[in-house]
């Protein structure tokens, strides 16, 4: 109920009703339908990056796979050691 006493009700729009009528196959064919026109829809909502935005994005996933790659080569190679005077005695 709103503040008014009065109920409000919003009908759903014939993209968001489930479809109802008809026999099963009708009804299949009226849902794929319907899938098909709510995946449009949604596609109308995204937003493209520009190309700047796309080469910031890429020169950043670039440098922080580069700093992963490295931290990891740093481990490996400290831990290789590692193991390596522990279980052999040579450095």
């Amino acid at each position: 109920m709103s503040d008014h006493g009065t109920t409000t009700r919003s009908t759903p729009s014939a993209r968001e009703r489930r479809p109802q009528g008809g026999n099963v196959v009708t009804r299949f064919f009226s849902a794929i339908a319907l899938y098909f026109s709510q995946v449009l829809d949604e596609m109308r909502k995204v937003v493209r990056p520009t190309r700047k935005e796309l080469t910031t994005y890429t020169i950043v996933v670039i440098a922080f796979v580069t700093a992963v790659m490295l931290f990891t080569l740093g481990v490996d190679a400290v831990t290789t050691r590692l193991v390596s005077w522990i279980f052999s005695g040579t450095w």
